[in-house]
């Protein structure tokens, strides 16, 4: 066949490009609020989602032209059109909140189209932890075909879940300096760039160094590696994490967040007072950790029952 009659590679489309004002919500989330680069591109991906409902149903009404009627209409087009649920439409909200506060504050828009608008409803899930059994069985399956290298990460990345409570990006983000297993800590940084330090068990401890007798040397800080080398992504971790638990054999559903809803809920069970797992968790305020209390309370009862005499005395 000649190089002519090949068929032609269609030309790659160009990535979107982003709106100056989502580039400039986008510098002050990073620098002034502190917030996460996971927690800012997902604001961007939900403002380019907006900025392109206007361009094709709103005669391409400008991000700075928005009335409050047109945010509401993109509620509804949210629920109706796309089918998303009260929480990611909540989630979307807030994104569009975030981008009109931020243009009021900085007075370059003199009144927030979004401020009045209320959200859709949504009721408090709690999510299921998995049952000890069921973590351990996730603990043990491994996926074929891995080299030793990529075997023992993959160990080490599920077992730290599960010791830590970690957050996915919180265990992409761990850095050789951030690790002593002579202690069995973990500095971490989290949410806001706030720093805690985490307590890890033998077990992790021992799974971590087991992969670090096999991690190729590079110049990347991060202590979980792929590729040539570079550190893993949050993505990464996320996609070796659902890789093992598809052949697991759990039939509960089950994220990293779950493990790190497990591994709370297990320590509370087992009598950690809810002010050591609140730190352990990275969490701001006690209020945050109120999922447990329920928990807490159980376990106080059942302790006081088995430790007061008076009702053994009738």
């Amino acid at each position: 066949m000649s190089h002519s009659a090949r068929a032609k590679k269609p030309p790659q489309k160009a990535p979107p490009q982003v709106d100056p004002l989502v580039r400039d919500l986008r510098g002050y989330l990073l620098t002034e609020r502190k917030r996460s680069p996971l927690t800012v591109a997902a604001y961007e991906r939900d403002l380019m989602e907006f900025g392109e409902f206007l361009r094709t149903t709103q005669d391409g009404t400008a991000l700075l032209a928005v009335k409050p009627t047109q945010i509401r209409q993109y509620i509804a087009h949210m629920f109706d059109g796309r089918g998303y649920d009260s929480r990611t439409v909540c989630r979307k909200l807030s994104s569009i909140r975030a981008l009109y506060r931020f243009l009021k504050i900085t007075s370059v828009l003199e009144n927030d189209p979004a401020a009045a608008i209320p959200g859709p409803s949504v009721s408090k899930k709690r999510p299921a932890p998995l049952k000890v059994d069921e973590v351990m069985k996730l603990l043990r399956t491994s996926l074929a075909g891995r080299t030793d290298e990529a075997r023992l990460r993959d160990v080490a990345i599920m077992e730290l879940f599960y010791a830590s409570g970690m957050r996915r990006a919180e265990v992409a983000g761990v850095r050789l300096a951030d690790v002593d297993l002579a202690e069995r800590t973990i500095r971490v940084t989290g949410k806001g760039n706030k720093e805690r330090t985490v307590v890890i068990n033998r077990t992790s401890a021992a799974a971590i160094d087991a992969y670090l007798r096999v991690r190729p040397q590079s110049a990347d800080p991060r202590l979980f590696l792929g590729r040539g080398g570079k550190g893993l992504t949050p993505k990464h971790v996320w996609r070796i994490f659902r890789a093992i638990y598809r052949i697991s054999g759990i039939q509960k559903h089950a994220s990293p967040h779950t493990l790190r809803h497990s591994f709370a809920t297990h320590l509370v069970e087992n009598g950690v007072d809810l002010e050591t797992v609140r730190e352990l968790l990275g969490h701001e305020s006690l209020a945050t950790t109120g999922v447990y209390l329920q928990l807490a309370m159980g376990h106080k009862r059942r302790a006081y029952d088995e430790a007061h005499p008076r009702d053994r005395a009738e």
